[in-house]
């Protein structure tokens, strides 16, 4: 009964802060960029049109977050938070090492730990695959290949990332002569 508990206290945590994260993208929620300023970050990123993947990051963090907080479809919620959490890491936060408060991977580290480990001990007693009989979804081969598919979505939307452009060109001075544009942060 305990460990239902902590399973639900996990899940409730873990899925609810992904899924405020999409609201922030999507609507502006939260203090979030909202989906104008989401989708300009994306294009920097080299996901264009940034709108399409701005919106398809945000919807997939509210969805994997609510199947994770309800305790819905098995391990699909973990594999969809696997697959942003592999895309924020790779091309975000890798470059600044491992701390949060450098803009590294510490976050996205523990997001992936903990969808790896709500897939593997699966949603528990309190949960709808419990009410409605969805145990089946917890077998170890559907549980394996869900989370690869969502690995595998990760690495497929970094294929399809646009090479970084290359800072801008040296611009003429008033002068004539040639200085750095200053490099964007």
């Amino acid at each position: 009964m305990l460990d239902d508990v902590g399973l639900l206290a996990a899940r409730s945590t873990v899925g609810l802060s992904l899924a405020s994260h999409g609201t922030q993208k999507a609507f502006g929620w939260f203090g979030g960029p909202g989906a104008k300023g989401a989708a300009a970050f994306m294009e920097s990123l080299g996901f264009v049109p940034g709108g399409r993947y701005a919106q398809a990051a945000s919807c997939t963090e509210i969805a994997a977050g609510t199947l994770i907080t309800l305790g819905f479809l098995g391990s699909l919620g973990p594999a969809l938070l696997l697959c942003v959490q592999t895309v924020a890491a790779t091309t975000v936060h890798a470059k600044n090492g491992f701390y949060v408060n450098k803009g590294g991977v510490e976050l996205n580290t523990m997001y992936i730990t903990a969808a790896l480990a709500l897939a593997i001990a699966g949603p528990g007693k309190f949960s709808l695959d419990e009410v409605l009989g969805l145990q089946k979804l917890h077998k170890p081969l559907p549980r394996w290949l869900v989370l690869a598919g969502g690995l595998g979505g990760g690495i497929f939307m970094l294929t399809r990332r646009t090479p970084a452009k290359p800072v801008a060109e040296a611009a003429p001075s008033s002068n004539g002569s040639r200085q750095e544009a200053p490099a964007s942060s």
